[in-house]
């Protein structure tokens, strides 16, 4: 009875410290998102994206060493920032591949001045692999509705296997790799990267569990069955409400 009663009262403080974290996090995530200095660009798009429901399920917490990977003008940069603080560092990469786009130029400029008045923010330009070097072990690895373009052309492609290596070899024991991404109708053809700028979740789990991830679990925040899957993410009928996953990833401790 008393091996039952110790086990018992070790359960309740684990399940107790669990939910202490959990509310932690969430707190951290609504402080973030209602920031008032968050400019109007990034502002508008939070009813489609639901940030403060991401930043939960992706488990960015306080101290966090986190890479925004092609970060573009910094929308989740500036969360992540807020939410891990002075003790925490945010990489915002910028792959040099995305500079043909006029508006990433623009983009890239204003998240380097964000960066001047908040230390705790570093941008880089590199190409796609040379971007993956940092100077310390991260706790997340993040990448939202970019992982496809690793496969186009005008990206090299990349090499995906390479690239989730990299990663992997980027992260702590127990690091957090979350892709975000715009999904593909169930046997697109593998240029759906290219023609429809999505990808299916099951080809993203694939190549990343590939590297020695193990799945952690995924969220349907963003799903919308709606969405048919057969227009480009652009189209002005299903731009901003396309069906996207959150597939998070974990390397083993």
């Amino acid at each position: 009875m008393k091996i039952m009663a110790i086990l018992i009262a070790v359960v309740a403080l684990v399940s107790g410290a669990f939910a202490l974290d959990n509310a932690s996090n969430s707190t951290a995530a609504t402080m973030a998102v209602a920031d008032p200095s968050r400019p109007d660009s990034d502002t508008t798009r939070d009813a489609d994206r639901k940030p403060e429901q991401t930043l939960v399920f992706a488990g960015i917490k306080s101290g966090d060493k986190v890479s925004d990977y092609v970060a573009d003008a910094g929308y989740f940069t500036r969360l992540f920032a807020s939410v891990v603080g002075s003790t925490g560092h945010v990489y915002a990469v910028e792959p040099t591949a995305f500079f043909k786009f006029e508006h990433f130029v623009k983009a890239v400029a204003e998240l380097q001045g964000y960066a001047v008045t908040h230390p705790n923010v570093t941008v880089t330009t590199a190409a796609a692999l040379e971007g993956l070097k940092f100077p310390e072990k991260l706790d997340l690895f993040w990448i939202s509705r970019n992982y496809h373009d690793l496969h186009d052309e005008f990206m090299g492609p990349v090499d995906i296997a390479a690239f989730n290596k990299a990663v992997y070899s980027a992260l702590k024991p127990g690091g957090v790799y979350v892709i975000l991404d715009h999904s593909a109708a169930l046997g697109a053809p593998a240029n759906v990267t290219e023609t429809l700028h999505r990808i299916e979740s099951s080809t993203v789990r694939r190549e990343v569990e590939a590297a020695g991830f193990k799945f952690d679990s995924e969220s349907s925040i963003l799903a919308n069955p709606a969405d048919p899957r057969t227009a480009k993410v652009f189209d002005q009928t299903i731009r901003g409400h396309t069906d996207q996953f959150i597939l998070k990833f974990r390397k083993p401790k």
